[in-house]
């Protein structure tokens, strides 16, 4: 079994709670069952396919135990889930070379999105259970993504489709200004947030050490 690795603790901001929140924006889907689930998995893909409820439960499965953390800093730690990997989704459909991002697309219109590369992680599923139990409706049964290393607003309740594409296309939380990388270890809250790493990056790029051809060149004109 995979899961998120425990670096000493919680990640910063975080505090540990027993009980499991309930927390999202709209309503609880009345309808939504096992018997009238589906999930659709499109996009740039050589073989689409829309998977009912009975049908994901024929693909392969596997256990994890792992911690979640919410963007409203509660964490509950020591979680088993049961779930299709992500990697499996993947091997089903054979994405096209282009694809670069992945959209979750779930009930009411919610979506989140993310890199591929790090859903191919091996604790990234397609989750059905957790602790024993199926998913309850309030928690986003029957089956919402889990991503353990990220925030828990990307790990989207009410799953109905995955769409894989080229180009990124924030959701629900993203354009309210919640981090598009939702990083908890890094504390990638909000977009604010994403803006902070992109400079860092870019002034670990610009400051870098010169050298080969370059040593000796003179610096860029300052205007």
């Amino acid at each position: 079994m995979h899961g998120a690795p425990r670096l000493n603790g919680l990640p910063p901001g975080q505090v540990l709670i027993k009980n499991w929140p309930v927390l999202h924006a709209g309503t609880v889907p009345p309808d939504l069952t096992p018997a009238t689930w589906s999930l659709s998995v499109h996009g740039d893909v050589a073989e689409p396919v829309t998977l009912s409820y009975a049908r994901l439960l024929e693909l392969p499965q596997q256990e994890i135990v792992c911690d979640i953390h919410c963007v409203t800093s509660w964490s509950r730690v020591g979680m088993r889930w049961s779930g299709v990997p992500f990697r499996a989704i993947r091997d089903l459909v054979r994405p096209g070379p282009d694809v670069r991002f992945v959209i979750m697309e779930c009930e009411q219109g919610f979506t989140t999105s993310l890199p591929i590369e790090p859903l191919l992680e091996p604790d990234v599923m397609v989750a059905h259970s957790a602790d024993g139990a199926p998913l309850p409706p309030e928690h986003g049964g029957p089956v919402r993504m889990l991503v353990p290393k990220r925030y828990f607003y990307k790990s989207a309740k009410w799953l109905r489709g995955l769409k894989l594409v080229r180009d990124d296309e924030p959701g629900f939380w993203e354009v309210r200004g919640y981090s598009n990388i939702a990083d908890p270890w890094a504390e990638t809250r909000y977009s604010v947030d994403d803006v902070k790493v992109i400079q860092r990056m870019r002034k670990a790029n610009l400051f870098r050490p010169i050298s080969g051809e370059n040593a000796g060149a003179n610096p860029p004109e300052t205007r």
